[in-house]
């Protein structure tokens, strides 16, 4: 029976200043190196074991995939970044504080933003110079295809493709997999996983640094889903 172990990254920077961070590269912050490692020591304590590993290219999810598999001595397992698993991209709210900016639109407006399905943010200009469109890491993209902000469920429709394509496959020849990903790309993997509702996913909240443990059938069937902490 396969597992497949979800992080989300350890805070970051920008969770301690309480800024929206999205697809801007922010590092983890001092307790973040303790969330991620703490992740890979509770991973070693239940004596998992993976085959493969996937992260994003943003730093925080990186390095918190490899502190991880560090704690837990699997540094050494093939590794793959791909910008699908990235954070959702917050559009202009990008790098702006929430309390300010729910000072500005109103606590509701900016829920409804954070939480909601499919309400886009204020979209950020390709021209802008905090576009991911400047980035190099990205400059193998279709430019159209590059998002100026997104919801959950466009965040879903990216992550999606590399679940069938990348992930399902390795999960349906009995591999393990762990991912170190983003609230928000995670919120959509579990919701795609579970067969979660667009109501209900609004509710559920991936803590930093806590692994959530799925076992599947052969039929990807969740059969029981763990957090260690």
């Amino acid at each position: 029976m396969a597992k497949l172990v979800l992080i989300r990254h350890g805070q970051s920077e920008w969770n301690l200043s309480n800024q929206f961070t999205g697809w801007v590269d922010v590092d983890l912050s001092d307790e973040g190196v303790k969330q991620a490692k703490n992740a890979g020591k509770l991973i070693k304590e239940a004596g998992l074991e993976f085959d493969q590993a996937y992260t994003s290219v943003l730093t925080r999810a990186i390095k918190t995939l490899h502190y991880a598999l560090e704690e837990s001595d699997q540094l050494w397992i093939p590794e793959t970044k791909t910008w699908r698993l990235n954070e959702r991209h917050y559009g202009a709210l990008q790098g702006q504080n929430k309390a300010k900016a729910a000072e500005k639109w109103g606590d509701e407006q900016v829920h409804i933003w954070r939480r909601s399905y499919d309400v886009l943010p204020p979209l950020l200009d390709a021209s802008d110079e905090g576009s991911a469109a400047n980035d190099r890491r990205y400059a193998s993209l279709d430019p159209r295809i590059i998002p100026g902000g997104e919801n959950l469920k466009v965040t879903l429709e990216r992550v999606i493709p590399f679940w069938e394509d990348e992930i399902a496959p390795k999960l349906l020849d009995n591999k393990n997999v762990i991912i170190a990903a983003h609230g928000n790309s995670l919120r959509a993997l579990s919701k795609y996983i579970e067969n979660i509702s667009d109501e209900d996913i609004m509710n559920l909240e991936m803590a930093t640094g806590e692994p959530v443990v799925y076992d599947f059938n052969d039929k990807l069937e969740v059969q029981s889903k763990t957090k260690l902490n």
